[in-house]
């Protein structure tokens, strides 16, 4: 059956452009796998002591894999998530059989070109699109990979990563409702896509302008899609990116506050990750994370792990999780640029 994204073809794709994993041996394979199972088990230990979050018993699947796996992974997440979209498209403004044939195999080459590129970026992710219970992935070559260009700890290094991926997890179990949330969110923002071709080539004709800035790295990083955003959209983002900070800077601060003898070398592994991030790839790596808005992400770390830290000083960290309450208890973005706006909100 035709389709508007032939994800067959995405995933072939995404194969292909995929960078070249780092050379292991069978044996260093082995014992790289097998050290971060047992990391993301000793990380559960440490989440559950720094969150106060009380996880039930885990139902999500832990899966240490190679690049093509995370492909196929998140192929398949983003395949449950887009095609209600996708469907209302072709609902509203039918196409003949042909097109829908061509386009959908072009739309795949272009997604799968995306998701080779993240997939030598992703070091850990906690995925829940593909399958309900939440499914934790471990991008080992990533790992290795980086490790090596930071010279780093190998074992601290993967104890560092898995706390922040477990943390996630956490987030998602123990406070079960965010899932949904982040769900209702995605469909808010689909929900406004603009299916008349006229309006989609006017908005697109400009945000030329727009764009030019985001090339130059010259806009606020938010990519693409806020470029082309309409005002309803561009709400959206507003809660999806002060949700985004916030789950990413309450894993972000909980990898950093573990005690000092659970990594010893964390505060060299911090100070070479920072840099590392800084600086970005090469000029083409640089512009694709523009264009993905993946420099918004960065400062999703940033700005998020300095709200909660700032939050969990003032407060503490039981007073912290009211955070999780309901969709009502979120902080706004402009409450992730100034903790004590949410502080005398929550807890006037």
């Amino acid at each position: 059956m035709a389709t508007l994204i032939d994800w067959d073809v995405a995933s072939r794709a995404a194969r292909r452009v995929s960078p070249a994993s780092p050379s292991v041996s069978r044996r260093e394979a082995d014992d790289v796998v097998g050290e971060l199972y047992r990391a993301t088990a000793a990380a559960a230990d440490h989440v559950a002591e720094l969150t106060h979050l009380q996880e039930p018993p885990v139902t999500a699947v832990t899966r240490v894999v190679d690049r093509p796996a995370w492909i196929d992974a998140n192929a398949g997440g983003m395949r449950a998530v887009m095609t209600p979209v996708v469907d209302r498209l072709v609902e509203s403004n039918p196409v003949g059989k042909v097109a829908e044939r061509v386009g959908g195999r072009l739309t795949g080459v272009q997604l799968g070109v995306l998701l080779g590129f993240l997939s030598g970026k992703v070091l850990g992710q906690f995925e829940f699109f593909d399958r309900p219970g939440g499914q934790l992935l471990l991008v080992a070559p990533n790992l290795v990979a980086v490790e090596r260009q930071l010279r780093v700890d190998p074992s601290d290094f993967r104890l560092w990563v898995c706390l922040h991926e477990v943390t996630h997890r956490v987030q998602f179990t123990a406070v079960p409702w965010l899932r949904q949330h982040m769900l209702d969110e995605i469909d808010a923002l689909t929900g406004t896509i603009e299916s008349d071709p006229a309006e989609l080539r006017r908005r697109l004709s400009g945000a030329l302008g727009e764009l030019v800035k985001v090339v130059r790295g010259q806009d606020d990083g938010a990519g693409l899609l806020a470029v082309l955003a309409s005002p309803e959209q561009r709400a959206v983002i507003e809660r999806v990116t002060a949700f985004m900070s916030l789950v990413e800077g309450h894993a972000e601060y909980v990898m950093n506050a573990v005690s000092p003898g659970v990594i010893p070398s964390q505060e060299l592994i911090e100070r070479r990750f920072a840099v590392r991030r800084r600086k970005g790839g090469n000029p083409l790596d640089r512009l694709l994370r523009r264009l993905l808005g993946m420099e918004a992400k960065t400062r999703q770390y940033v700005d998020g792990s300095a709200f909660v830290r700032t939050v969990v000083e003032r407060v503490g960290i039981d007073d912290f999780n009211a955070i999780w309450t309901s969709a009502e208890t979120l902080p706004s973005r402009a409450e992730i640029a100034d903790p004590q706006r949410w502080i005398a909100r929550v807890h006037a």
